[in-house]
Parts: structure tokens; sequence; C-alpha cells
């Protein structure tokens, strides 16, 4: 059977992050993509332009109409604007009872403009934080949710992941991009320890929308069967190639996407 994944999140017109980037990974890593959109944006390469926020009532009639037809293997979640968002999103997740949840905390796009309201990383904490099988920060969205300082080294983002974990956190994954090196890390806290997953850094300016791809990644090899740490493995291997991949593609003129369909092109 081919998984069925849900991504929660808020578009992205020109395609390289958000739902628009969660169906393209979720299709290239053999699943069935859904979604539910939490926002509108008007943003392209180089930056956000605007945001639009349906009702919280409206998420909720979407929500409802994929679950009471449909069975939802796993549930990736990125972009929430605002604190009703969140919490509609954990009372809908709790009341279908979803197992498989990937929480990616969208805070600010790789732009640099800020995605959520004062009241998003509050609610995070205490309504989606728990009910998350794994949440996948990158540093800056980790220091922003726990308030810690910002690390230089991979080996100081132990602090950083710990601290999600006294919130309630089952296993969290923290994406070292943004850290120097020669390689672009990450590290994983689980119920079994510590695991440094560790890749080249790849010397691109299309990283737009990476860490949308790797949570639905992850999502998709959790939604087909696979435990936490290979779905992990698989996932950054398929982020990693499609950032190798990703200076095949010509679009815009800022931070472009990383290239979704690279194993597809490779078939051809």
């Amino acid at each position: 059977m081919i998984a069925n994944i849900l991504s929660i999140a808020g578009s992205d017109p020109s395609g390289g992050a958000g739902i628009q980037a969660d169906l393209k990974t979720i299709a290239a890593c053999g699943g069935y993509g859904m979604a539910c959109l939490t926002a509108l944006t008007a943003q392209n390469t180089l930056g956000v332009q605007a945001v639009h926020v349906p009702p919280a009532g409206f998420l909720e009639a979407q929500l409802n109409a994929v679950f009471e037809d449909i069975q939802v293997d796993a549930v990736k979640i990125g972009m929430l604007a605002n604190g009703a968002i969140v919490q509609k999103v954990a009372e809908r997740l709790r009341h279908f009872e979803v197992r498989q949840i990937v929480l990616d905390p969208v805070l600010v796009a790789t732009s640099g403009d800020s995605l959520g309201s004062g009241d998003v990383v509050e609610a995070l904490m205490s309504y989606l934080l728990p009910l998350a099988t794994l949440v996948t920060p990158n540093v800056p969205e980790a220091v922003r949710l726990t308030g810690l300082p910002e690390p230089k080294r991979m080996t100081d983002c132990e602090a950083l992941a710990r601290a999600l974990m006294s919130r309630g956190a089952r296993a969290v994954l923290i994406k070292g991009g943004h850290l120097e090196g020669a390689t672009s890390d990450d590290l994983l806290i689980d119920g079994a320890g510590v695991k440094v997953f560790k890749a080249p850094r790849i010397q691109t300016m299309n990283t737009h929308g990476t860490g949308c791809t790797l949570s639905s990644a992850i999502a998709t090899y959790l939604g087909q069967g696979q435990s936490l740490r290979d779905a992990i493995r698989q996932a950054k291997d398929y982020l990693t190639q499609a950032l190798w991949h990703a200076d095949d593609l010509e679009v815009g003129g800022g931070h472009g996407p990383v290239h979704h369909g690279w194993n597809r092109a490779a078939e051809d």
C-alpha cells in the first residue's frame, strides 16, 4: 500500500517551500500527499511579501474533511501563523488519534522573514510539542523555542534538544545547517539516546525549503513503516541529493529551491 501523508502547513506560490515543497517531497519519496492549508503567503526566492491566515474554523473543516474519509498514515506540520491555529491543529490531531506526527516549527523563512505571531512559540510548546513523534527545529528555531544561547558547534546542540525534551517532546532532531563547518550534521535525541546524522555540506544558494523537505520526507518514511532513525537517515540522504542537484534548476534570483524531483530525473 502507498502511505497517505498529510501536510498541515502554509503555501508558497513559488513552489520551493511550504505545502508545495511538501507535496513534491511526499511524491518523490513514494507517498500519496494531501494538504490542509494554514496560511496563504505571497513569497518568492527573495522573501515574503504578504501572509493571509484563514480562520481556524476553516482549517478545522479541512482537517475533518480529510480524516473523516481517508486513512492518514502520518502527518507533517509546518507553518502555523498564530496560537489559535496551533490549538485547533492539536485538538483535531488528538481527536483523530494520529500516531505519527512530525512537527517542523517553522518560525522564520529562509529569507529571514517572520512567519508567526508572538503567541506561536508558547502555543507550540504547550499544545503540539507533547503530541509530536519528532520535532525538527533548526538552530535558530530551537534557540527561539528554548531561550538558550545560540550554539557554535554541533556538540552544543544537545542542550537545546534536552531543553525541548524537558517540555514534553518525545524526540528532537536539531538541524545543524546554520552552523559552520565542512559537514551539515543533525543531532537526534530520542528514547534510545543521542545520535548524530552526518552529511557533506553542499555549496549552493538554493536552500529554500530545506526544512519543509526534510520533515516531509521523514513523515513519509514513518508513514511507510520505517523506524524513526531509519526514516531520518533516508530523509537526510534524500535532502542531501536534492541539494546536490539544486543548481540544475533556474528558479528566481534569490535562495532558490532544492531539486525535489532529482531521483525521478535520474531515472529518466
